[in-house]
């Protein structure tokens, strides 16, 4: 596997990849079985697969969640090569943006509630970064974790608005044993923390089989987010149903629900969410 650091050394290298198709992962280091789980997809849908590692200034509203992101490149580089990466791309941050770099990707309407609300900025940072990520690349297909469920949905729609004729794909969030969804952050969990954490993925799960069961979705969200109030979780960004193409909020399920979520336990923020689905419910109704 080669590593490249300049967008100059870039060009040079995706031309040497030779023909066929190419497949992206964006990631942002600190690596694990989700990301390879991306990885492994990518060769399967590709002959070639680039990998780029950028922890991305622009998406954090927090300077010091920045600085504590954690950052292992030799160990994420070599996780890498043992799955079979073709290329990995690890710009810095100059060669992102550049001095005088003025321009900003703002996704409306699927981008403004939920996390948008809660990190204000936080995907006009996304759009912008994997936009210049994807133009750089040129992928046939760039893979992401569903895990971020809102962010696939938000790079989904910038893409087929710019017309990148770039295949996004989602790929299936990657579990513990006990339900909870791999994450960087969770390394940030103490041990007890860790323990009550799986409370989250519990919730959505019973609050899933409520509202399939017939219950009414007010009630099946209340109990839900009053299980995680007693498991210890210190603040409910969000707890919702939501339509799982435009990601507005439902009162009433239909076809093509999610379930999505945002809790702080400790100093810990967790995200997670679940497809809803009923007999006429497939993840094909999900965003393209």
């Amino acid at each position: 596997m080669q590593t490249v650091r300049t967008s100059e050394e870039l060009t040079r290298a995706l031309a040497n990849l030779g023909g066929g198709t190419r497949a992206l992962v964006p990631t942002m280091g600190a690596l694990h079985a989700a990301h390879m789980s991306l990885v492994d997809e990518a060769k399967r849908r590709a002959d070639k697969v680039v990998a780029s590692i950028f922890v991305n200034p622009t998406q954090f509203n927090d300077k010091a969640d920045l600085e504590r992101y954690p950052r292992r490149e030799q160990e994420d580089a070599r996780l890498l090569e043992r799955h079979g990466c073709d290329l990995l791309w690890v710009p810095s941050a100059n060669d992102i943006y550049p001095q005088l770099f003025a321009t900003t990707v703002h996704v409306a309407g699927v981008s403004e509630r939920w996390e948008g609300e809660a990190r204000p900025g936080h995907f006009d940072g996304v759009a912008t970064v994997v936009a210049k990520l994807l133009l750089a690349v040129r992928p046939d297909v760039a893979l992401f974790g569903e895990k971020d469920f809102q962010q696939l949905a938000v790079i989904r729609r910038m893409a087929g608005d710019l017309n990148l004729g770039i295949e996004i794909a989602g790929v299936a969030t990657v579990r513990d044993k006990d339900g909870l969804a791999l994450s960087s952050r969770n390394q940030f969990l103490s041990g007890d923390e860790r323990a009550h954490a799986v409370a989250l993925p519990r919730a959505l799960e019973t609050a899933k089989s409520a509202i399939l069961a017939g219950d009414p979705v007010a009630a099946a969200i209340r109990e839900a987010k009053q299980s995680l109030v007693d498991a210890g979780f210190l603040r409910i960004d969000y707890f919702a149903l939501v339509d799982g193409a435009t990601l507005e909020p439902l009162d009433e399920p239909k076809t093509g629900m999610r379930l999505i979520a945002a809790a702080v336990i400790g100093t810990t923020r967790l995200i997670d969410n679940m497809p809803v689905e009923t007999d006429q419910s497939h993840i094909a109704s999900e965003p393209r």
